[in-house]
Formats: structure tokens, sequence, C-alpha cells
């Protein structure tokens, strides 16, 4: 199929040219890279990718095709991460124009035509992933030919991102003894999931939901996209909650607002973690994960308090990985261990955090 040419262009004026595909229409956003293998439906409703372009480093992308939209009888997406696609973009190196896997009901061109979402191939992602590891992550144009968008563009990190992707309404999921108020940041279908699957009754509320409100058993601070420091108001309430003994636990941007809430200080990454194979190791002992990564931002160890200690260490660039505190119940990490898609060596922490509650 011969597809119209397109282009990626950077803000330190490198441009790629490619061919275009998906909807065929100009988009802009932060340009990231992910090193995954696979995951690409799971990645492209990621919340957490909310106001990015996505380049997915792999050289294959399309070769399964896409599942369908079902959901379960609580309204989980059962093969995806959200209702919808929240990349702004994406960049792949060969797309596969047949797709063949028993799951899919559309190829990724149709996909992302249907959701509004440009597409670019013929990128060598191997170049552009080297120049965003060195130069660091970087507004990008995705311009198909007959369009025209320049810069400069808006810095999709200056928006409350964690405001434009979480749920407007309180959701309740599940049943059980126990009840865990997740505070949707951005949450991840998967989690959901997780929490469901061993027994718990889930209320899931906004970003900026007073839950000390509330009456629960445990509080969990979900996944995110952007700036922790525009979260304020949710670390408002964190602080108020930390007040008792009862159970906390977060992830990713959960992870950096508990850490904010401790008094600790946060800090934008060069490039970021968005792979399936970032090695973290507990603190204090010879343990090596194998973890699910998407995050921009990460916590600054040397500002945690005394109260507080790192819990997990990013075995390639010694980044913070997790916190913990030294007497109460209070405990996150940066990866994802519900990590859909993504190995799942860490999932024996939602069953740590349920024991505490």
């Amino acid at each position: 199929m011969r597809r119209p040419k397109a282009k990626l262009k950077l803000a330190n004026g490198r441009i790629f040219e490619g061919y275009s595909f998906g909807y065929a229409a100009p988009a802009d956003g932060e340009l990231v890279f992910s090193t995954a293998m696979v995951g690409y439906p799971e990645s492209l409703t990621d919340p957490s990718y909310s106001g990015q372009i996505l380049c997915v480093s792999y050289p294959l992308v399309g070769n399964y095709g896409v599942p369908s939209a079902d959901v379960d009888p609580m309204g989980i997406c059962v093969n995806y991460e959200s209702e919808r696609i929240w990349t702004r973009g994406l960049v792949i190196s060969d797309y596969s124009e047949n797709f063949s896997h028993f799951d899919a009901v559309k190829s990724l061109d149709a996909w992302l035509k249907e959701q509004h979402i440009p597409g670019i191939c013929g990128i060598d992602t191997r170049a552009l992933t080297i120049m965003l590891r060195e130069e660091g992550s970087m507004p990008g144009i995705i311009e198909p030919e007959g369009s025209q968008r320049d810069f400069p563009v808006p810095d999709p990190n200056a928006d409350n991102q964690v405001a434009v992707v979480s749920c407007r309404d309180i959701i309740h999921y599940g049943s059980g003894e126990k009840t865990v108020v997740l505070v949707d940041c951005g949450v991840k279908h998967n989690i959901l999931r997780c929490f469901v699957e061993r027994g718990i009754h889930l209320v899931r509320v906004p970003w900026d939901y007073d839950f000390n409100t509330l009456e629960y058993d445990g509080l969990f601070i979900s996944n995110g996209p952007g700036n922790p420091e525009l979260c304020e108001t949710t670390v408002s309430h964190l602080r108020t909650a930390m007040g008792s003994d009862r159970p906390i636990f977060g992830i990713c941007m959960g992870n950096q607002l508990l850490a904010r809430a401790a008094g600790a200080g946060t800090y934008k990454l060069k490039y970021g973690h968005r792979s399936h194979n970032q090695p973290v190791r507990m603190v204090g002992t010879d343990r090596c994960y194998i973890t699910s990564q998407n995050h921009g931002f990460a916590v600054d160890d040397s500002s945690l308090g005394a109260d507080w200690e790192p819990w997990f260490v990013n075995m390639n660039d010694g980044t913070n990985e997790g916190i913990r505190h030294k007497s109460k119940p209070f405990r996150s990490v940066q990866f994802h261990p519900e990590a859909s898609s993504g190995p799942t060596d860490t999932g024996f922490l939602f069953d740590e955090f349920i024991s505490l509650l």
C-alpha cells in the first residue's frame, strides 16, 4: 500500500521523513520513547501518556492488530487500560499492513483513524531513540503531507494532565469486607482488576476529591501523567490522611505524590522510564525485579525526611523506585506491579498492601 508522506519535526531542528498512517492530521506533544517489544494497545490507552507523542523503539508494530473494546460487567475494559487512546501521536519504524491474532478485530491503522490519532512510520526509531536518550525528551510535531504546524508548541507538562485524565464521579467496583479508596490520577484498568480479583470493595474518586470524608480501610494513589507539582490538592488531602495509621499505597504518580506529602521533592527526568524491562532492587537486599514503567518525573531521595526511607532503587541509573515510612504502613513504588502489559514479578505488592488493611 502506498502511503502519503509525513514529517516528524523536533524542537532541536531535526526532521525525520516518513509516511502517514492513522488519522491524517498534525499533532504536537512531548516526544518520548518506549523500549517495550509488545503491548501497543495497552500503552496507547495508558493515561500516563496524556500529552505525549510516543515513539516505539521496537521495529515491528501492528502485526497483531487491535483487540476489541469489550468491558466486563463492572465496566472495566478487558483489553485496554482505559476507554480511549491518550497519546497524541505514534511514531514507529515499520508498520505491519497485515495483522494476525485470534483476539484482533481491526488494524492499528483503523483504530488510530477512529480515535483521531495521527501516526508516522518509516522512521529510523533507533536513531531517534538514541537522540532522545542523549538530548532528553522534547517537543515534537507529526506533520502529514499537506498540513502545517510549527514551533513553538505548548508544553503539556505545564498543564495539569492529571485533571485531564481523572474520572469525574465516584465509581464503585467489586464487593468485600475491606474497602479501599482509589484516588484516580489516571488509573490503568488492570489496577482495578488486581484489587477486585482480590476481593476488595474499591471506591474510585477524582484526583481532587477529599477522600478524608469517606470511611475506608486503605488508601491507594494511582499512576498518572505529567508534573506532580500541579497536584497539590491531592497532596494536601494525603497529608491529612497520614494523620491516621490506615495503610496507604501508591504507584507511579502515587509514589511522587506520597513523597511530596511527606515533604520530599520531585524532579523531571531527562528522558523518563518507559519500558517493560527496568530492573529495580529492593533496598537492603539482593532481590532484583524486572518491572514495567511509564513516568517522566522522579522522587529526590536526598529530600526524604528522617521517618522515611527508599524502598526500591533503579539499577540502570540509581533513581528512586519507591519509598516507605519506617513505622507506619505508608509505602509506594515508581513502577507498575499490575504491569499491563509487561512482567508481573511484583504483583505480590498488592497482596502485601491488602494484608495490612
